[in-house]
């Protein structure tokens, strides 16, 4: 990554503010009792934050490979089990709203079913307005068919919902371990470069003084035939 594009201020703050927007939508999400539909845009949204969040730690992931900081490294690894926690309440969330709507759906089915047998019991006592009331149950048995299949919808759709919210955190943790290897490998290199360095450093003073030690013993040789 050009870390010049970025300061290191500017991806903090980028941070705390997608952190605290994918909060505020899993708040929204539990607090939210309208329809499936509406709930999957507050769906995408949230995802869209987790992935803006995911991709600002990344940058500072790349920022602490660059400038080979060890605490900015500690600081990426706290932003990473944030984020696997923040991803867990997102999930959790959502299959709490939408079995809690699921709830509601029901409660519904059965009060227009609980209608249903008290118009049947006023038929059978007033049989002067029985073609109204087979219109009304024709219309209630219409109502309770579409909120089956509400309900089926609804079913299929936290399926496919909780199928996603699995593959993200699978991704999730595949790419933290790749990233703590890739780290382990990079730490262990510079270990081993810096070992051959103070190595490469003991030879040129072991061959320094073995050329002293070779002149000394010529300058002795010369003196011994000269004089």
């Amino acid at each position: 990554m050009d870390i010049q594009k970025y300061t290191l201020p500017e991806i903090r703050q980028d941070l705390i503010d997608n952190n605290l927007q994918a909060k505020a939508i899993i708040q929204d999400i539990l607090s939210y009792r309208g329809s499936i539909t509406d709930l999957e845009t507050l769906n995408e949204v949230g995802r869209s934050k987790l992935a803006a969040l995911r991709k600002c730690i990344e940058k500072l992931d790349d920022w602490a490979r660059d400038v080979g900081d060890p605490e900015l490294s500690k600081e990426v690894d706290t932003h990473r089990d944030q984020f696997s926690k923040t991803l867990q309440a997102f999930r959790k969330a959502n299959v709490a709203t939408m079995l809690e709507i699921e709830k509601a759906n029901r409660e519904e089915l059965m009060a227009i079913t609980g209608e249903t047998d008290l118009r049947k019991r006023t038929a059978t006592s007033s049989r002067h307005n029985r073609s109204s009331l087979i219109s009304q149950e024709n219309n209630v048995t219409e109502k309770m068919l579409s909120i089956s299949r509400h309900l089926s919808e609804t079913t299929q759709k936290s399926a496919t919902t909780l199928d996603t919210l699995v593959m993200s955190s699978q991704n999730v943790d595949a790419t933290r371990d790749e990233l703590q290897s890739t780290h382990g490998t990079i730490h262990q290199s510079g270990k081993l470069l810096q070992k051959y360095g103070r190595r490469e450093c003991t030879d040129k003073i072991l061959l320094f003084f073995a050329f002293v030690f070779f002149l000394a013993c010529v300058f002795y040789i010369v003196q011994k035939r000269l004089f």
